[in-house]
């Protein structure tokens, strides 16, 4: 296939296709499904460069998490000492 692809009004169909065998075409048909399951985020440049694949950036949350999740489950200490027993 080393011609190029042009998109023109003289372009049809293919004689074996028919457009009343394709339906009526729907347009946003499975939008909502798919923006349910996408969760794009747009990461600062910096960020990026010091994760630089969706595996890093996900480590590097989960390990957050679990640190946040972590400090919360710790009971608070307002002085900062380590109680003693008497």
């Amino acid at each position: 296939m080393s011609e190029k692809y042009t998109n023109s009004a003289d372009d049809e169909m293919r004689p074996e296709y028919r457009r009343g065998d394709l339906g009526k075409g729907v347009r946003g048909k499975h939008y909502a499904r798919y923006a349910k399951a996408t969760n794009l985020v747009l990461l600062d440049e910096r960020v990026a460069k010091a994760f630089p694949t969706a595996q890093a950036v996900n480590e590097a949350l989960l390990g957050l998490l679990a640190l946040a999740q972590k400090a919360m489950r710790q009971p608070s200490n307002p002085s900062g000492r380590a109680k003693t027993r008497r």
